[in-house]
């Protein structure tokens, strides 16, 4: 049987979920580059990352990309597919070659028919998703730039090299993933390395003090 990661949507599944949706998976690999699905997709499948790493963006009315996340192994995702067989509401893609496990969200189906005492459990993770994404919601409207990328370089670095706390994204990628221009991104960072909080080279920022990083991350907002 595949296993699973012990991570993400699943960190808090039940050993019987587990169970059934590692019985159900089949290995994916994708190129760099490669797009696994686009926003506005069918979607029907939850994957999980197991070699390799994958971007999540989106595109706004005006043609506008934001990049979302960056999945590193043991993160879940397209589990929204298994409670809402819509479309996509993201685009997929491996930024490095990649190594994925899939679970069909039919299958998965089938198998609640079945056992429907593990549907408690999948209500569960998908609440626990949705507070997620509410929490990202608001640091995207609310929270100002500085604070948005200390807390994007927080949740990048451990996933990227713990022991240097080294981020490989150059500033506009950043600025993505933020939400924000590549000015007011290439600012914040400029300060920040004065003070010797972060060293920023071609397509790298390495955090050099993680606690006043994570001070001006402002841990207590929301």
């Amino acid at each position: 049987m595949i296993s699973l990661p012990h991570s993400g949507f699943l960190a808090e599944a039940s050993p019987r979920l587990r169970q059934m949706l590692a019985a159900q998976a089949s290995e994916v690999r994708l190129a760099r580059g490669e797009v696994l699905f686009e926003q506005g997709d069918t979607g029907d499948a939850l994957y999980a990352v197991i070699d390799g790493a994958m971007e999540v963006s989106i595109l706004s009315f005006d043609g506008r990309k934001l990049s979302l996340d960056l999945l590193a192994p043991g993160a879940v995702f397209g589990e929204i597919a298994l409670f809402d067989p819509g479309t996509r509401t993201a685009t997929v893609t491996a930024t490095e070659p990649a190594r994925l496990l899939r679970v069909l969200s039919a299958d998965v189906l089938r198998e609640l028919h079945a056992h429907p005492e593990l549907a408690i459990d999948m209500i569960r993770l998908a609440g626990q998703r949705m507070r997620w994404m509410g929490r990202q919601l608001k640091e995207q409207v609310f929270l100002p730039v500085p604070t948005r990328v200390a807390r994007k370089l927080l949740h990048l670095a451990p996933r990227q090299g713990a022991q240097t706390g080294a981020v490989r994204l150059s500033q506009a990628e950043l600025a993505e993933y933020v939400g924000a221009t590549r000015e007011a991104v290439s600012k914040t960072l400029a300060v920040w390395k004065r003070q010797g909080i972060v060293d920023v080279t071609r397509g790298h920022v390495s955090i050099r003090d993680f606690p006043t990083l994570e001070t001006l991350a402002d841990p207590d907002q929301f």
